[in-house]
C-alpha cells in the first residue's frame, strides 16, 4: 500500500479522539472501576481461605462453568476467585465496547456520509481505517494498564503484579481482537446494522462455544476467543502466550480489514446488499410497516440469539441434578427454599440473566426511532399524511411485541434443551411463566425509553445505565450483600423469582401501569417538542 494511503491519519485520530472522549471516558472508567471494586467486595465477604474454599465447591458445577468459565478451584484464592468469577464476563463488555466503537467510525460514518466529507479532505483512503484502529489501540492499552496497576495497588496477597497485568492485559487484547471482527466486517458488509448484528453475533456464538467446550467437549474452547481467555489461569497459572494468540488473531484480522478496505469501492461492501422487489409490500405503506422493516433483520438475529442462549443454558441442566444429588456440602450450603428444587433455584438466576438481555433488542428497537431523528430522516415522513402519535406508536408497538418475543424464545430454549437432558423435565408452563414473569419489567423499560425519546432523546443512553445497575445489582447483589432496597431500584428487582417462587400479581400489575403512565407522558411531550429536521 502506498504511504499517501495513511496520509493525515494523526490528524483524524485526534478528531476521533476529541469526538468521543465522553463516550470514551465513561467506558473506560465505569470498567476500570467496577475490575477494581471487585475483589474488595470479594475479599471483605470472604476473608478466610475455609470460607473461599466453599465458596469454591459452589462454582464447581455445570451451570456456573458455562456462565463463567473453568477455574482454579482447588486453590481458590482472592485473586483466583476474581479472575474465575469476573475475567470473562468483563472481556465480554470490553468486546462490546470495542464492537460499538469501531462500528461508529468506520461503517456507520460511511453510510451517513460523514466519511465522504473527511475523505474530499487531504486525507489518505485508508486514514480513517487506520486512525480507528490506533485509536482502539490505545483505548485498550489505557485500560489495561489501569486495571492492571489498580488491581496490583489493592495489595492483596494473592493478587501479584504479574498477575494484575496479566488481567488488564486480556482484557484489552480480548477487546482488540473483536475491534478487528468488526472492522473486517465493516468491509464486508454495506450497513452498520449489519455490521453491528455480525459482530455482536459472533461474539455470542464464541460465548456459548466457549460454553459447550468448558461443559463438555474441552476442545471446542480452543475455537473460541473468549476461551483463550480462561486458557490464561490468571493469577494461577499465569499463561502470557495466551496474548500471542489474541494478539496474533486481532492484528491478522486488522490486516484483512485494511486490504479490504483498500480494493472494494467506497459506500460498498463484498457481500452487496439483495436486491429488493420490484414493487413495494401494502404494509411500507403505515408506519408500523416501515419501522418493522428497517429492523426485521435485526429483529430475527436477536430471536435466534436468545433461543440459542436459552438452549445452552438449558443443555446442562441434566448435569447440574446429577451434581447436586452427589455433593452434600452445597445442599447444606444452598438450603432448600421452602423445599423448592436447588435446580430451580439455579433456573431462577439464568431466567434475571435471560430478561436482562432479552431487554435490549426492544429497547434498541426503540431508540431507532431517535436514530431516524438525528439523520433528519424523519421529515420526510411527517410532512406527509403521518402524525407523531402514529410514528411513535409504531415503534413502541414493536418494541412492545420484541419484548415478548425475545423472553418467549429464551424460555422456549431453555425448556427444549432442559427436557432432552433432564430424567424429569420441568412443564413447559412453569418454565415459560418464569420467563414472561419478567414481561412487566421489560415493559417499564420500554416505558421509560419512550419518556426520554419525549423530553430528552439524546439522554437515551441512562436507559443502558440503569439495565447495567440492574444487572448489576441481580447478579451480583447476594454476592455482595447489598441492601434489599438497592434491588427495589430495579423493576426487575419486583419481580418473583420463578419457578423457585410463586408468582405474584400484584407487582406485575403495578409494574404494567407504571410502564403505560411513563409512556403515555412521553407520548404527549413527543408531539409538543420540536422535531430535529423540520
Amino acid at each position: 500500500m502506498k504511504q499517501r494511503s495513511f496520509v493525515n491519519t494523526g490528524k483524524l485520530l485526534m478528531f476521533m479522539l476529541r469526538l468521543g472522549r465522553f463516550r470514551i471516558l465513561l467506558w473506560v472508567g465505569a470498567i476500570s472501576f467496577f475490575t477494581i471494586i471487585v475483589p474488595v467486595a470479594l475479599t471483605d465477604l470472604y476473608p478466610t481461605q475455609q470460607e473461599r474454599d466453599v465458596m469454591a465447591q459452589t462454582m464447581e458445577n455445570p451451570a456456573m462453568t458455562a456462565m463463567v468459565g473453568p477455574g482454579d478451584l482447588d486453590n481458590y484464592t482472592a485473586g483466583a476467585m476474581t479472575a474465575h468469577q469476573m475475567l470473562l464476563l468483563t472481556a465480554v463488555v470490553v468486546a462490546l465496547m470495542n464492537i460499538l466503537l469501531m462500528n461508529r467510525h468506520t461503517r456507520t460514518d460511511e453510510e451517513d456520509g460523514r466519511l465522504e466529507m473527511i475523505r474530499s479532505l487531504p486525507v489518505g483512503n485508508l486514514a480513517n481505517l487506520n486512525a480507528s484502529i490506533v485509536m482502539l489501540v490505545l483505548i485498550n492499552g489505557i485500560l489495561a494498564i489501569a486495571t492492571g496497576i489498580g488491581l496490583s495497588a489493592l495489595d492483596i496477597a494473592s493478587m501479584d503484579i504479574a498477575g494484575s497485568l496479566l488481567y488488564g492485559s486480556i482484557l484489552g487484547a480480548a477487546g482488540l481482537f473483536f475491534a478487528g471482527v468488526t472492522a473486517l466486517m465493516a468491509q464486508i458488509t454495506e450497513n452498520a446494522r449489519t455490521v453491528f448484528g455480525i459482530s455482536l453475533g459472533l461474539l455470542l456464538v464464541a460465548y456459548m462455544v466457549r460454553a459447550a467446550g468448558d461443559v463438555g467437549n474441552a476442545a471446542l474452547s480452543w475455537l473460541s476467543p473468549l476461551g483463550w481467555v480462561t486458557k490464561a489461569e490468571v493469577y494461577a497459572g499465569n499463561h502470557w502466550w495466551v496474548l500471542l494468540l489474541l494478539l496474533g488473531g486481532a492484528a491478522l484480522l486488522f490486516t484483512l480489514a485494511g486490504y479490504s478496505n483498500a480494493i472494494r469501492d467506497y459506500g460498498a461492501g463484498f457481500l452487496p446488499s439483495r436486491l429488493g422487489k420490484k414493487e413495494a409490500s401494502p404494509a411500507l405503506l403505515h408506519p408500523v410497516g416501515l419501522a418493522f422493516r428497517l429492523q426485521r433483520a435485526g429483529i430475527i438475529a436477536w430471536a435466534a440469539a436468545m433461543l440459542l442462549i436459552g438452549v445452552s443454558y438449558g443443555s446442562v441442566m441434566g448435569d447440574l441434578d446429577s451434581f447436586f444429588e452427589g455433593n452434600q456440602m452445597i445442599r447444606q450450603l444452598l438450603g432448600s427454599q421452602d423445599g423448592h428444587s436447588f435446580t430451580k433455584q439455579f433456573i431462577s438466576i439464568l431466567m434475571v440473566v435471560m430478561a436482562l438481555v432479552g431487554t435490549i433488542p426492544p429497547l434498541m428497537a426503540l431508540f431507532k426511532l431517535s436514530g431516524e431523528e438525528k439523520k433528519n430522516r424523519l421529515d420526510h415522513l411527517l410532512g406527509r399524511a403521518v402524525s407523531r402519535t402514529q410514528l411513535l406508536a409504531g415503534y413502541i408497538l414493536i418494541a412492545v411485541i420484541n419484548g415478548f418475543v425475545m423472553l418467549s424464545f429464551a424460555a422456549v430454549g431453555l425448556w427444549l434443551a432442559a427436557s432432552s437432558v433432564m430424567e424429569e423435565p420441568f412443564a413447559f408452563g412453569e418454565i415459560y411463566g418464569a420467563g414472561l414473569a419478567y414481561y412487566p419489567a421489560v415493559l417499564v423499560m420500554i416505558g421509560l425509553a419512550a419518556l426520554l425519546v419525549g423530553f430528552a432523546p439524546k439522554w437515551n443512553g441512562l436507559v443502558w445505565l440503569y439495565v447495567f445497575y440492574s444487572f448489576i445489582d441481580l447478579y451480583f447483589g447476594d454476592m455482595f450483600q447489598f441492601p434489599e432496597w438497592a434491588g427495589k431500584l430495579s423493576p426487575y428487582g419486583y419481580i418473583p423469582e420463578m419457578p423457585a417462587e410463586e408468582m405474584e400479581w400484584i407487582p406485575a400489575v403495578v409494574l404494567t401501569v407504571v410502564a403505560a403512565g411513563l409512556t403515555a407522558t412521553g407520548f404527549i411531550r413527543y408531539k409538543q417538542r420540536d422535531v430535529q429536521g423540520q
